[in-house]
């Protein structure tokens, strides 16, 4: 078998079908006229055919010529392939930092993680959403570096970046007379249930809300914590209860089955941030600390 001709010479070849032209392929290429066709004439003698039909006026492809075209341009293309996924492998790795977060800030997440894909040296952040027992059990078993959750936050990992989410909405089914209500007060959900998480911190804004009640009958407990409140909506328009909202919720999601109506409770914030392990701590965790507080100063 006859070794390969040089992929210099394919390229040639490739370059002067294209323009029908020696000139403008070697201007193309950064050759010389000469060169061009020195080199053409050596990838012809080395198949043993014409690949051109040349007159004084005008540069045509053989037959031969037309049916090399195409595997001259795969075999360019598959070199320019090879070369480019050489160039990636020889790159250092992206180092890669997994996140879990509360569904509720996902955007705040989602932004901290552009950030740091622009930067330079970029840093790669996975994104897991999950909820307050989930990103607690992720952070414990080292799955992932940081968690932006709610409070209480875990004990025996360090916290910051803390921001409010201030609670003004009761969610409340769209056909219920309470949705023709401009303001709901307290005092007008003595026959209505209110959807409630079971663990519910003193001081909290979860036990604040049970405290506005008269009685546990006027709560409905729904799960150990409520973290994805776009889910609890199916339970309001199923008329199980009425959720407390964030302001959040309630300006991005729209359902016709249900409405958010302003709510009287007090002063009602949920607490996030992060937190993560000190003994796991690296440069690059302590760069999506930072951008995630840049995030939250630019907001």
């Amino acid at each position: 078998m006859q070794p390969a001709p040089p992929l210099r010479e394919i390229h040639c070849f490739a370059r002067v079908a294209r323009h029908l032209s020696f000139s403008r392929a070697a201007a193309d290429l950064g050759m010389s006229q000469p060169a061009m066709s020195q080199a053409i004439g050596r990838l012809e003698q080395s198949l043993g055919m014409r690949l051109f039909d040349r007159t004084s006026r005008e540069v045509q492809l053989s037959a031969a010529g037309k049916a090399l075209l195409p595997y001259a341009r795969t075999l360019l293309d598959t070199a320019a392939a090879f070369s480019a996924e050489a160039a990636r492998l020889a790159e250092p790795p992206r180092p890669i930092i997994r996140l879990a977060y509360a569904p509720l800030v996902g955007s705040l997440a989602a932004r901290a993680a552009r950030r740091l894909a622009q930067r330079e040296p970029a840093i790669e952040v996975e994104l897991r959403p999950a909820g307050w027992r989930a990103a607690t059990q992720a952070l414990t078993r080292g799955e992932v570096a940081v968690a932006l959750l709610s409070a209480p936050f875990p004990t025996g990992f360090t916290t910051g970046a803390r921001f409010g989410v201030r609670v003004g909405h009761l969610a409340v089914p769209a056909g219920d007379p309470l949705a023709a209500l401009s303001q709901i007060t307290p005092g007008l959900l003595g026959r209505y249930k209110v959807l409630l998480p079971a663990n519910r911190p003193h001081g909290g804004m979860w036990a604040r809300v049970a405290a506005t009640l008269n009685g546990p009958h006027q709560h409905h407990v729904v799960a150990d914590d409520i973290d994805d409140f776009a889910a609890m909506l199916d339970l309001v328009a199923a008329g199980t209860g009425l959720l407390p909202v964030p302001q959040l919720l309630a300006t991005w999601i729209r359902r016709q089955d249900v409405r958010f109506v302003p709510f009287d409770g007090g002063d009602l914030r949920m607490t996030y941030g992060l937190a993560w392990s000190p003994e796991r701590v690296s440069p690059e965790v302590m760069t999506l600390i930072h951008a995630v507080q840049e995030t939250l100063w630019t907001r």
